[in-house]
């Protein structure tokens, strides 16, 4: 069985700690590990679980590769999605990719910004499932419902299916239905929340792919064929990925094949869609609060209150969400956090940084964030990790000024290439190429200072890189 990790969503819904650079499948939300680790961590112990295939952007490619490498998973073939085509052409990569590399094998296919609670019943359902895949059935897993949701597709389950009483057709898929309707499927106990979770044969879900819907796959060949190596990532061919319709594998496949199965799974189960998901499955206190990090409430009552950087201070607040970052503080009631993607469509249209990137951002060598900025200068505070390096580059608009906190730099200048430690610094003029190193094996830390008369991120000209960027 391998997994199949998609972790190609960006999270708008939980901004400000969730952007565009650093979606929430990379954030640890509701435990010590990311959701994206958790994804994977809660297959532990199955035997015939194997080495995963993950698809992501590109922009996305070294969180992986850093959080695979935690988890001391380093074979993982990470195939990097040009533009996003939803789950159908994700699904046809990852089959077409095991397909080219081994013989046929049952595909696990997982979002991986999901949460569950309980990953005993979750092994016991994908055993159920493998069965059902290996006799070419094509599986999906149905959430045991526990309320009248109305943010949840629905399935209706069918008759048994043999092999495995779990097991059930599909008599139907539904839309998110209103309150009333909801209300009703939830009390007839013939209908499930539609999890997003799949299992196949990777030929088997091609062939049905190619009968139901044919231009999906014919795009995904041609785009997997003219993939490239970049490292240890794999790019999808952009124009030909660019002309594959968007399609989720619901609508593609599940919906139209006559050989869909359900197993039905009860496992502390939530996606994690907005604030409000996330205030359901974390711990309360005495007042029904949430409360996460430096948080003094006062008079607070029912309400999700996270203060990453400073104290957060509420008072006379009920049934709200206040989320406070670096750079950005979301107040919002905790019935209108689904709204808050339109504010992530105002930044966007603004042009405003604060839609994709945190105030720490984060590289393959390490992280910078900004510490104080007026019109002609800012500072960073900026750390490379051990043995990493910055790329060789040249700006024509600003010089730097780099003072040693901790660690040890080799600076390159020019012809010059020197070190620095604690307390030292070094002047880098406009014009002049340079790259930073961290030759030693502890983080190096150092504070710099940009003068110019443009501070922008796009003002680098790279020479050569160690990442593949251009």
């Amino acid at each position: 069985m391998i997994p199949v990790i998609l972790a190609g969503g960006s999270g708008t819904r939980l901004w400000p700690l969730s952007r565009g650079l650093y979606p929430k499948q990379f954030l640890a939300l509701a435990g010590e590990r990311t959701m994206f680790q958790e994804t994977l961590r809660r297959l532990d112990g199955m035997a015939d679980a194997q080495t995963p295939i993950v698809l992501c952007n590109a922009e996305h490619r070294f969180l992986v590769a850093e959080q695979l490498q935690e988890l001391g998973i380093d074979r993982a073939s990470i195939l990097l999605e040009p533009v996003p085509r939803s789950t159908a052409p994700a699904a046809a990569l990852a089959a077409l990719d095991i397909l080219a590399r081994a013989e046929d094998e049952t595909l696990l296919v997982l979002p991986a910004d999901h949460l569950i609670q309980d990953p005993q019943p979750l092994q016991q359902a994908l055993m159920a499932g493998a069965a059902q895949a290996r006799d070419g059935g094509l599986v999906t897993f149905g959430i045991e419902p526990d309320r009248a949701h109305t943010g949840y597709g629905y399935i209706q389950r069918g008759p048994a299916r043999a092999g495995d009483e779990r097991a059930c057709s599909v008599a139907r898929f539904v839309e998110k239905p209103d309150a009333e309707i909801a209300t009703r499927y939830v009390a007839s106990g013939e209908y499930l929340w539609n999890s997003g979770m799949f299992m196949f044969q990777a030929s088997r879900y091609l062939q049905e792919l190619e009968r139901l819907a044919p231009e999906i796959l014919e795009a995904c060949r041609e785009a997997y064929v003219g993939a490239a190596r970049d490292m240890d990532f794999t790019r999808i061919a952009y124009d030909a990925f660019a002309r594959c319709p968007e399609d989720s594998i619901d609508y593609a496949v599940m919906e139209k094949t006559e050989d869909a199965a359900v197993v039905p799974l009860s496992a502390g189960w939530s996606d994690v869609g907005a604030w409000s998901a996330l205030y359901e499955v974390s711990a309360r206190n005495g007042a029904d609060n949430v409360e996460i990090g430096d948080v003094l409430s006062e008079d607070t009552t029912g309400s999700y209150l996270r203060a990453e950087s400073r104290l957060l201070a509420t008072l006379g607040v009920h049934d709200h969400v206040v989320v406070e970052t670096p750079d950005a503080v979301l107040v919002a009631h905790r019935d209108r956090v689904d709204e808050v993607k339109a504010i992530v469509a105002r930044l966007k249209a603004m042009d405003r940084c604060e839609a994709a990137f945190h105030k720490r951002v984060y590289r393959p060598w390490g992280w910078y964030e900004g510490v104080a900025q007026s019109e002609r200068f800012q500072v960073k505070r900026i750390q490379v990790k051990p043995g990493a390096s910055l790329s060789l580059q040249m700006h024509h608009h600003r010089a730097e000024h780099w003072i040693v906190v901790s660690g040890t730099a080799r600076v390159h200048a020019d012809e010059r290439s020197f070190l620095l430690t604690e307390d030292q610094s070094t002047y880098i003029p406009l014009g002049t190429r340079h790259r930073l190193e961290n030759p030693g094996v502890i983080p190096l830390e150092l504070m710099e200072v940009q003068t110019g008369s443009y501070l922008g991120e796009d003002d680098i000209v790279r020479f050569e890189d160690h990442y593949g960027r251009t």
